[in-house]
């Protein structure tokens, strides 16, 4: 089924042009600058968009949906929705759930139920241990999106310390590895510091402190110079830190061999943060400072960073109000991510252009995503609806199935009006469509 999307504002390859899109059912047929190209589709269903923005689809490439093992938080389903709600087609989620995705058969029950209950296309990340480097390295590369390293604990202790291991992996890993980079035996030293100091009382104000620059700069140094010495492709999750970006090289994205993502977070708060919001905004690696996150804004400008993420982690409200050592790390941060960035586009610390590249171009680019990411004639119409409308969060718009978000009383001056996926409109003015129409993403890096 033909369907044109007419008089919109199409954000693109770092322009922003009026035009109308062709929709052929699940690709993008053709683009047209005026309506005489739209004479050969005068039976097609239009829809007109005048006065509204049309942008890829957003590619995250960093969440955490909490299944299989974790589901009372969160789970695919849920998640999901949330995220095509806030203009993110595509999901590549991570491997420390229940059992953690440290196995092909790990992996193929997360697909499964991927391809049951996903409103968004997804693709499932395979996690590195000590002890599974030899199995890992045997599986089919097309298998997963990338392999997941933890040089620091997080969420489901995947930690890995063993010199040979790493060694091996940087070796002979045939796909991209994605690390956690923070220095586990800084943070164990500063927590029992600041336990000693605190007990239980501890403020969140800490957590900066515990997780402190020197953990993520000693951490993020020593893989990158794994990487460098086995001239392996890397990525670096959640930069959090000023200090890291003399670690990285800006030179045109397909030709780096080591890249770096940020994630929403670290653009939004900062410490400052701690007194107000609490453990509600206790993440890992930490929020750091102003300065930080005012180096990070610049460097994601720049494309010194390369893409922006959220590593969405859910958890219960009751969970992330309990005592700041107790509580545990992670933030419910998809659905609002692209309200995010548009938001600090209204204050001129981006252009729109920008914000399409670095979470819908960038992403497709560098994990090899195929025909997704750009509005591309033959590429899969994975679309987002955007129009100027101030809203304000609240408990009521809260799709995330752990109920709550940093972001409740927070106004944005635009809103995610329509979503596609695969040609197929999934999310329309809070309805969403009965049946999900996502696809496993094809990777070819």
């Amino acid at each position: 089924m033909i369907k044109i999307l007419k008089n919109t504002q199409i954000v693109n390859e770092n322009k922003v042009f009026e035009g109308h899109l062709v929709i052929d059912n699940e690709r993008i047929l053709k683009i047209c600058k005026t309506e005489d190209d739209l004479s050969a589709f005068a039976n097609a269903e239009t829809i007109d968009l005048s006065g509204k923005m049309l942008l890829p689809g957003v590619i995250d490439t960093h969440v955490h949906f909490r299944e299989p093992g974790l589901t009372h938080k969160a789970d695919i389903f849920f998640e999901s929705r949330a995220a095509v709600a806030g203009g993110i087609t595509s999901f590549m989620e991570m491997p420390n759930t229940n059992p953690p995705t440290l196995h092909l058969e790990n992996l193929q029950e997360k697909k499964q139920l991927a391809s049951e209950k996903s409103f968004a296309n997804y693709a499932f990340y395979l996690g590195v241990s000590n002890e599974n480097i030899d199995e890992i390295l045997k599986i089919n590369p097309s298998e997963y999106a990338a392999l997941k390293l933890f040089m620091g604990s997080s969420t489901g202790n995947m930690l890995v310390d063993d010199e040979n291991s790493l060694s091996k992996l940087f070796a002979e890993a045939q796909k991209l590895i994605v690390a956690h980079c923070e220095d586990e035996t800084t943070i164990r030293n500063n927590t029992a510091n600041y336990q000693a100091q605190y007990g239980d009382d501890a403020p969140a104000r800490i957590h900066p402190l515990v997780r402190s620059e020197e953990a993520c700069f000693k951490s993020t140094e020593k893989a990158i110079a794994f990487a460098k010495k086995y001239n392996t492709r890397f990525h670096i999750a959640h930069l959090s830190t000023a200090k890291e970006l003399s670690l990285l090289e800006n030179m045109p994205l397909e030709s780096k061999r080591i890249t770096a993502e940020t994630c929403i977070q670290y653009l939004w708060f900062c410490d400052e943060d701690y007194d107000r919001l609490g453990t509600k905004i206790k993440c890992n690696p930490a929020i750091k400072t102003s300065k930080d996150r005012e180096a990070l804004r610049q460097a994601l400008k720049t494309g010194l960073i390369d893409t922006l993420a959220t590593d969405h982690a859910p958890h219960l409200l009751q969970e992330k109000m309990q005592a700041y050592f107790k509580a545990p790390s992670g933030i419910p941060l998809i659905q609002h991510s692209l309200n995010c960035m548009l938001e600090l586009c209204e204050q001129h610390i981006f252009s729109v252009e920008e914000i399409v590249q670095r979470m819908c171009h960038a992403p497709a680019i560098l994990f090899g995503v195929e025909h997704r990411g750009f509005i591309r004639e033959g590429y899969f119409a994975d679309l987002v609806v955007v129009d100027k409308q101030a809203w304000t969060v609240d408990s009521s718009t809260i799709l995330s199935k752990c109920g709550w978000s940093p972001f409740e009383g927070v106004r944005f001056n635009s809103k995610i009006l329509c979503t596609f996926v695969n040609g197929s409109v999934v999310y329309e003015n809070g309805v969403f469509a009965e049946k999900p129409t996502a696809k496993e993403l094809r990777i070819k890096n």
